[in-house]
């Protein structure tokens, strides 16, 4: 077998292995019905789809304003901390929507942190009357929508950051008022950045479990978990998947065909960079008091209110095992990162030494698993290992333990390999289209093996890529909530795991500790990447 060969199959094994959980999930469509399937489909079925999408209706609305205005100010104009406000806004990608969703609940139910804040600064009343109640579906909003404007906001800033500064003294000339500018100009050229980032926030939001789980509203996500765990009805669970799979895969291709028409914005040719107005005054003050309010309402408030708890309540850091969360987190961080980046390597490479359609289709099709939500991903992922389990088993009288890829951190690095593949491929992809195919035929011409190209040439090159892939494949799995919760060895907890645990408990003040590590280590993680991620030759 030539090494052409070994690259090929190689590649084409490990791209099937990513698109089986979306197969598996279609797949389940013809399966037979259960009973709780009718029953589902003529009571729950049709609240659990209204409810997904006046969600996601509010969710765009609101992610498209904060992200849309925040980079605006912050591209074209110059005010007091606005170099500070544009990497300050990316942390609130640290706090995950189930764990803003504790501190809404917290500080506004009664006698909370609100009641406590008002008896303290105006005296003892019943304050309970005039503190408003955010739960339900609109407090599920508020928590989703803060936790993801920063996809609109990162993508979108990109966008402005390297329009040139050409088309708006044409507007200029032209007459246009800077609201003009703006909404003629400025605005839909920004079009398919913004268009990509309110994709990426509806995917994310359709898929969210422990938001909308917490503020108990039945959505298709908490209609899977609640069939599979509650009613053991694994076949509805899928039925549901697919109904979810159907919506997220429709955004997804939104998603796609947006960046295909993106322009990347690489300054050629006649390019003028933006040069921004510097306010100063009063003018300074609408920006300065815009950001500031998004940056403590998406980030110093949920932070805020951990702190609060764990200085109130000491009592819960002593019951929690501080140390083994931590290892288990950075055990899941390092095992599900380095593995994802290897492999994502190899395919690439895979992919540019066999020049093949076939490989290349299939890998766009796997890299879909980036959009399945973690919970159909679960599913999906016990169904499949569970029926090859029983066909092995009623067939060729082999048997093989189901525990070895559910319950096992084995099974839970490969669910997370699954689901962040995508991110991992993409990202040394779009490095990798920069390395001119006549490098490697100037290795082969000096004696270079395609194992030596590889290793001396390619990965140097893409060294810094890849640890900013590392970065972002390391929060993604610490902020990961239903695939640990539903995949993770029995007694083993990650922040996010332990943190739910209790809120599902209803012990929001000992969820406190577990998510202000959680928030850390995101932070730090998100710190990292904005050094790469906002710098301008980016």
């Amino acid at each position: 077998m030539t090494k052409y060969n070994i690259w090929f199959f190689s590649s084409i094994i490990i791209a099937s292995i990513v698109a089986l959980p979306i197969i598996t999930v279609f797949l389940s469509f013809f399966s037979e019905t259960s009973s709780y399937y009718s029953l589902l489909k003529n009571t729950f079925l049709y609240e659990y789809i209204f409810n997904s999408i006046i969600i996601l209706f509010f969710v765009i609305l609101i992610t498209f304003f904060l992200g849309v205005i925040s980079a605006y100010f912050l591209s074209f104009y110059e005010f007091p901390f606005s170099n500070f406000f544009s990497w300050a806004l990316i942390l609130a990608f640290a706090v995950p929507g189930y764990i803003y969703a504790f501190s809404i609940i917290a500080f506004f139910e009664n006698y909370g942190t609100a009641f406590s804040l008002l008896t303290f600064l105006f005296g003892e009343n019943n304050y309970n009357l005039v503190i408003p109640k955010i739960d339900g579906i609109m407090g599920a909003i508020f928590s989703i929508s803060f936790s993801l404007f920063p996809y609109v906001y990162v993508l979108t800033r990109a966008s402005f950051h390297y329009q040139s500064n050409n088309y708006i003294e044409v507007g200029k000339n032209l007459g246009l008022s800077s609201r003009e500018t703006f909404f003629k100009i400025i605005l839909p050229s920004a079009r398919p950045a913004i268009v990509a980032g309110l994709a990426l926030v509806s995917m994310e939001c359709l898929s969210d479990f422990g938001t909308v789980s917490f503020f108990s509203i039945n959505t298709l996500t908490t209609g899977i978990y609640n069939s599979w765990l509650s009613f053991d009805d694994l076949n509805t669970a899928n039925q549901i998947s697919f109904i979810l799979l159907l919506f997220i895969l429709f955004l997804f291709s939104i998603e796609t065909f947006s960046r295909k028409e993106a322009k990347y914005h690489q300054p050629g040719r006649g390019f003028k960079p933006i040069l921004k107005i510097k306010l100063v005054g009063k003018k300074a003050l609408t920006p300065f008091i815009i950001c500031s309010v998004i940056l403590f309402v998406s980030f110093l408030f949920p932070v805020s209110q951990m702190i609060y708890w764990s200085i109130k309540f000491p009592k819960y850091f002593h019951n929690l095992n501080i140390i083994n969360l931590n290892l288990n987190t950075l055990y899941l961080v390092l095992l599900a990162s380095i593995s994802i980046i290897i492999v994502s390597l190899l395919i690439n490479y895979g992919g540019r030494v066999s020049k093949s359609k076939i490989l290349n289709y299939l890998t766009n099709f796997s890299v879909s698993g980036y959009a399945i939500p973690g919970v159909i991903l679960a599913v999906a992922f016990i169904t499949f290992f569970s029926n090859i389990s029983d066909i092995l088993s009623e067939n060729l009288n082999i048997k093989i333990s189901k525990n070895i890829f559910i319950g096992s951190i084995f099974g839970l690095i490969l669910a997370y390999f699954i689901r962040f593949f995508s991110l991992s491929f993409n990202g040394i992809k779009s490095s990798y289209e920069k390395i001119n195919n006549s490098i490697d035929e100037s290795a082969y011409l000096l004696g270079y093996s395609k194992v030596q190209t590889f290793s001396k040439i390619h990965i140097p090159h893409l060294r810094t890529n890849v640890i900013l892939v590392m970065l972002l494949i390391s929060l993604e799995v610490i902020k990961e909530l239903p695939i640990t919760l539903i995949l993770r060895p029995f007694n083993f907890e990650t922040f996010a795991t332990q943190a739910y645990i209790y809120a599902s408990q209803d012990l929001l003040e000992a969820a406190a500790i577990p998510s202000l590590f959680l928030i850390f280590w995101s932070s730090l993680l998100i710190l990292l990447s904005s050094r790469y991620i906002l710098s301008k030759k980016n």
